[in-house]
């Protein structure tokens, strides 16, 4: 299973709360911090790690706010090649 990490810009979040819903492992909220420019950004709440890397959260950001990084698992090949070595 894959596993990821959004970075969310602060600055650049105007909390308009779009990908909270598009979520699905639901561990997006809005930040109790305000930004410079007023708006409480969003922000990952994810201690259990349960962020898959979708990217529908940043697909759907107007503010272009969030990046992804996806942790992808080795095909099976290929960690096995390196248990031998």
């Amino acid at each position: 299973m894959a596993s990821g990490r959004i970075l969310i810009n602060e600055e650049r979040c105007k909390g308009c709360e779009l990908c909270i819903p598009a979520c699905p492992p639901s561990v997006i909220g809005l930040s109790k911090y305000i930004n410079s420019h007023g708006y409480k950004p969003a922000k990952l709440f994810d201690p259990d790690h349960l962020c898959t890397g979708c990217a529908l959260c940043a697909t759907i950001c107007p503010d272009a706010a969030i990046t992804v990084f996806r942790n992808l698992p080795l095909p099976r090949a290929h960690s096995k090649m390196m248990e031998v070595v």
